[in-house]
């Protein structure tokens, strides 16, 4: 018995977090693929089924996960976030989630045919609409700011709010079961208990930030004892009230998200890494646990009501809470189609769907599950499908590339940045000095005044726009901050920096394990970069063809020539120390070459931009006047 357990729980991890790699790596949904691969070995192979396997364990290891996906959650609302959120966000939060709450009930009593029980709880579960999911799509589409930001924060916020609306309607259903009581006891049980289990969230919370500010915690020790803390959180609540925990762990992550902890980057990272685990786990297992029989259920009824909620019910919340704000309405159009549902959603369903029993007179709980993974697939695959024509076809969204963040300016990084808007690719500078942007403002470019790793900048910079990330600053220690800082959110792979001075044994060095991928080589700094500037350097687009290839561009460059960037095929691929460019035939390649090339580059690009004629033409002019 042992050992199949274990050979259980090594199957799940395998196939968990196998699938998210194979989304990573092929660009697909992974809450599909790890929902096809419970599937493959659950209901359709019957090679496990873990509510067997696991028996008494099952629903406390589905709650236990279930609790620290939560409490993540909780860990990314801050009260700052929503004081800044503008009038549309708040209205899609505070109105169109009740409403959705509420005419998702309806749909699932009078088109579904559920129960009412089973109609509210899974309505409130459903307001969720993930934000592991919304953000790939998010990028894949490359939506204007406004929409792409109301989707972004309303995932983020509704991700606690709508498990918080299912625990509420839970708790709800299960006192009114209890025989014996009257309704005031009935709402008095359930107000009670639900604020017992938010102070004692509150509580736990406030008192762990206190003690890690405090230096009561050593550092290597902070992380555990965050873990330990949210599973007492959770367990204790539970004894007040039954899911009551979910309330605790809640509440318990919304406090320390707002508590000025100097480590609450890194808590925030481990309980990521502890979450995409937990939630490989929890899709597969839910996923596995299903039968043949339980999804028969799905009658064309079921399928009907997960077309109203796609089709009527979003559609009406968004449209109805956003009237009267300044949102256009293509884009009102556009976050009302937009909503997939995501891990939060079904992880919920399935500890309800443990928890919800045939005495407490609700028969059809065991719908939830599947009814869950109906909404996912449904919203996944057309939200997925959907979202960058749509975008298009209400000009929302960019026909750019992916745009380059550049963090630091300087003449180089400008003249670098005017080249790359040469090839329509976005390009943004920042910079905590006014004056350093000056010459980047003159020359049209869009630029951000601000400390690139402040809070503030987060509600000012729509990172979403961006995939690739160049730390340019003459502070290797600060860029090396801004890789590690912002590598979580665009992919390691994609943050480049300046070399950072010497091996790692170097007193005067940045550790490697910080720093993103050396941009040019292990001998190019900013310094060196600006030397080579102020001598005269320029920039040069070549376009390599059939008659002019690869070795014969390199043979004609100058030896001090470098090699900055390749465009091939509308992709942006820039020199690094540690994967060198590889020159093919069709690359449209940017080099830095010296003033007096005795060489001749030969198919040189050579259009001017837009204020070179428009220089000339004032001199033209100039000229003109003066001729009699």
């Amino acid at each position: 018995m042992t050992e199949a357990i274990v050979l259980t729980v090594t199957l799940i991890g395998i196939l968990g977090v196998g699938a998210q790699w194979l989304a990573w790596r092929f660009n697909l949904p992974a809450i599909v693929l790890m929902a096809i691969a419970g599937l493959l070995i659950g209901p359709i192979s019957g090679i496990l089924h873990p509510e067997d396997t696991f028996g008494d364990f099952y629903k406390p290891m589905i709650s236990i996960a279930v609790a620290v996906i939560l409490f993540e959650g909780g860990l990314q609302l801050k009260f700052s976030e929503l004081r800044g959120l503008t009038r549309g966000i708040g209205r899609i939060v505070l109105l169109g989630g009740p409403l959705a709450w509420l005419f998702g009930s309806l749909a699932g009593y009078y088109i579904g045919g559920f129960s009412w029980p089973t109609s509210i709880i899974f309505a409130g579960i459903m307001i969720v609409t993930g934000p592991t999911v919304i953000m790939p799509l998010l990028r894949q589409a490359k939506l204007s700011s406004r929409p792409s930001a109301l989707l972004k924060w309303e995932g983020i916020i509704n991700d606690p709010i709508g498990a918080l609306a299912a625990v509420i309607a839970f708790e709800f259903f299960h006192v009114q079961a209890n025989p014996g009581l009257t309704n005031f006891e009935m709402f008095g049980s359930l107000l009670v208990g639900s604020f017992l289990c938010t102070i004692w969230g509150i509580g736990v919370g406030y008192n762990l930030a206190r003690a890690f500010r405090s230096g009561w915690v050593p550092e290597y020790l902070k992380s555990p004892i965050l873990l330990v803390a949210v599973l007492l959180a959770f367990g204790f609540a539970n004894y007040l009230q039954e899911e009551g925990g979910l309330l605790a762990v809640t509440a318990m992550g919304v406090t320390m998200a707002n508590t000025r902890m100097p480590s609450i980057n890194q808590l925030r990272h481990f309980k990521e890494n502890i979450a995409v685990m937990l939630i490989a786990g929890v899709f597969v297992m839910l996923t596995a646990n299903l039968s043949f029989e339980v999804l028969g259920m799905l009658d064309w009824r079921a399928i009907a009501f997960v077309l109203a909620m796609l089709f009527l019910v979003r559609p009406a919340a968004i449209m109805l809470s956003t009237q009267g704000t300044n949102l256009t309405l293509s884009e009102r159009i556009m976050v009302s189609w937009i909503a997939p549902r995501g891990i939060v959603a079904v992880a919920v369903s399935g500890l309800f769907a443990a928890s919800l029993h045939a005495e407490d007179g609700i028969t059809d709980g065991e719908l939830m599950v599947p009814l869950a993974f109906a909404m996912v697939f449904a919203t996944v695959i057309l939200h997925g499908f959907s979202i960058a024509p749509l975008g298009r076809m209400l000009g929302l969204a960019s026909t750019l590339p992916p745009g380059v963040l550049i963090s630091g300016a300087s003449p180089w990084s400008t003249e670098l940045a005017k080249k790359l808007n040469e090839l329509d690719v976005p390009v943004l500078i920042t910079d905590p000095s006014y004056r350093r942007l000056r010459d980047a403002r003159h020359a049209g470019l869009e630029t951000y005044y601000g400390e690139i790793l402040s809070e503030v900048t987060e509600h000012h910079v729509d990172f979403v726009r961006f995939g690739s990330l160049l730390a340019l600053s003459g502070n290797e220690a600060h860029n090396a901050l801004v890789c590690t800082d912002l590598a979580p959110e665009m992919d390691r792979a994609k943050v480049y920096q300046l070399y950072s001075g010497g091996a790692d044994t170097s007193r005067g060095s940045v550790s490697s394990a910080l720093q993103g991928r050396t941009l040019l080589s292990t001998e190019t700094s900013l310094e060196e970069l600006m030397r080579l500037h102020w001598a005269g350097y320029r920039f040069q687009f070549t376009r390599l063809t059939e008659e002019y290839p690869p070795e014969t561009y390199q043979g004609a460059l100058a030896d001090s020539s470098l090699i900055v960037l390749v465009h091939r095929k509308g992709t942006i691929l820039f020199q690094t120390a540690e994967a060198p460019l590889s020159l093919a035939v069709g690359d449209r390649v940017l080099a830095y070459v010296p003033p007096d090339d005795p060489k001749k580059i030969q198919n040189e690009d050579v259009t001017p931009s837009a204020d070179v004629i428009a220089l000339e033409e004032k001199k033209q002019a100039a000229m003109d006047k003066l001729t009699p």
